[in-house]
């Protein structure tokens, strides 16, 4: 059972990622508590995650996340005819289940437009597997010197271009000197609606 301190932690964790799209770290954790030591971070959040309400990543200073409950799935809805509304539990939505093994996985908030063709919109977050390699055709976060962008990932013979899936935007070529990173493949989007 969870301390007053520890879900006052989680619900910060929580409320931070939701809406910055990624976690605190443990100095900004501590600053919001009032807790000197990094120590003492750590020590609530040690509690949440043995208790399963965070996944920990150490050696990233984004590490901390909080662990998503799973969703019911209770049926099926048309998006072209309507058809008979009919509530059945058909088990809950869960990171496992769609992502397969959710070690690896980070989440990101999309700014900008580049990818809307691919039906990544602005305020959507792309759910990222950590690699550092890709086929041609992947949607990709890839680093480029200190700037991370989202876009389909095309390696030619004497650079790699990042596409967007948006005419609007034209190709980054990518040259040899310049600092390069790939950080994931996309693996999936999530996306609200209204408040």
């Amino acid at each position: 059972m969870l301390n007053e301190r520890a879900r006052a932690i989680l619900n910060y964790i929580r409320t931070f990622q939701r809406d910055k799209g990624y976690p605190p770290t443990i100095r900004e954790i501590g600053e919001a508590f009032e807790i000197a030591s990094t120590n003492g971070v750590r020590y609530h959040l040690n509690i949440l995650e043995k208790e399963g309400y965070l996944s920990r990543k150490s050696k990233i200073s984004r590490g901390t996340t909080s662990v998503i409950d799973g969703i019911p799935v209770l049926g099926r809805v048309a998006a072209g005819q309507p058809i008979l509304a009919e509530e059945s539990y058909e088990g809950t939505l869960e990171p496992g289940t769609l992502f397969g093994n959710t070690s690896g996985l980070f989440a990101l908030r999309v700014r900008g437009d580049s990818m809307t063709g691919a039906g990544i919109m602005p305020g959507d977050y792309v759910i990222v597997r950590h690699q550092e390699s890709a086929n041609a055709g992947d949607i990709v976060v890839a680093l480029i010197g200190d700037e991370a962008t989202v876009k389909y990932y095309r390696p030619q013979p004497d650079q790699i271009e990042l596409v967007a899936a948006n005419p609007a935007y034209e190709p980054i070529a990518v040259k040899p000197g310049i600092e390069f990173r790939l950080l994931g493949t996309v693996r999936g989007v999530i996306r609200t609606v209204g408040n």
